[in-house]
């Protein structure tokens, strides 16, 4: 009997737990273009001329801001340069955002949930527009790899920590 009682409070607290996640959520209300720029810098020559494999590299940020109250405003920032040699190839620069809010969602859990959830629903479209925005630019598209935002937002964290404690010292 005891251990049909286990089983039982063990599925209730799965079912607690559950239920607690079921209430979080994530909704997005809209997303945009914030700031796109695409620079071809040596065309028409590098369109024309047999250049070697380009060296293109990426840059992925996110940040966010409370606009309203619940609501964020958060900002996915991707960033590509290309180059074969010495000669730029290309450069883009873009950030799109997203308006979100995160009802239910306890205050220990909101600033993770905005920066990593809300950036992995952000990333599909924004790695489409670079896609198209560098094959209208006269290249092949650019795809880039999806995003570990886990990793970034650790990374941003760890760069924040730093931030503090450099700024605490007394010099």
């Amino acid at each position: 009997m005891a251990k049909n009682s286990k089983t039982t409070d063990s599925a209730a607290a799965d079912g607690a737990t559950e239920n607690t996640q079921a209430m979080r959520q994530l909704i997005m209300h809209a997303q945009y273009i914030k700031d796109l720029s695409f620079e071809n810098p040596n065309a028409p020559n590098v369109l024309t001329e047999n250049t070697a494999q380009p060296d293109v590299e990426i840059g992925v940020n996110v940040g966010a801001k409370m606009i309203g109250e619940g609501q964020f405003e958060v900002l996915l920032n991707l960033t590509a340069k290309a180059k074969a040699e010495d000669t730029a190839l290309f450069l883009v620069d873009l950030t799109y955002a997203g308006v979100v809010s995160a009802p239910n969602t306890p205050e220990d859990e909101l600033n993770p949930l905005i920066m990593i959830e809300a950036p992995r629903l952000l990333f599909p479209f924004a790695r489409a527009i670079v896609s198209d925005m560098t094959r209208d630019g006269g290249f092949m598209p650019l795809n880039i790899q999806p995003v570990d935002f886990v990793a970034v937002y650790q990374h941003n964290l760890a760069r924040q920590q730093d931030a503090q404690a450099e700024s605490g010292e007394v010099h």
